[in-house]
């Protein structure tokens, strides 16, 4: 019976080792992440930081506070002209105004109203 038990025992002490094994390598799997997404976001803080005058980041943050997605978006478009080398001096205030209203253009032409036609409702 004692046989039984060790084996049992050691089969038992073998599952946990493994599955510690497995663990540590997701956790390193999830710090590697993390410090690539860091070291993304850093990367990009630094081309914005060139590429934006002052008053373009504060208003982009400010933008940021309340439409994320856009800001995101623009982020985005100005993080590619910066790597196309397309942008040979920071873009100011006034630029970075002209880019949001490109980019919301759509929803400045409807007013942002929502229109609902009625439809013999009664």
């Amino acid at each position: 019976m004692n046989a039984v038990l060790s084996i049992d025992e050691r089969e038992l002490e073998e599952l946990k080792r493994r599955k510690l094994m497995e663990l540590q390598r997701e956790l390193e799997s999830k710090k590697a992440e993390e410090q690539r997404r860091a070291k993304e976001e850093l990367i990009r803080e630094e081309i914005l930081r060139r590429a934006l005058t002052s008053e373009a980041r504060q208003r982009l943050a400010n933008v940021k506070l309340v439409r994320p997605e856009l800001a995101i978006q623009v982020e985005n478009y100005i993080i590619a002209l910066a790597q196309a080398g397309r942008i040979p001096r920071p873009i100011t205030d006034e630029e970075l105004k002209e880019i949001l209203a490109k980019l919301t253009a759509h929803e400045r032409s409807t007013g942002g109203r929502i229109n609902i036609k009625e439809r013999g409702w009664k």
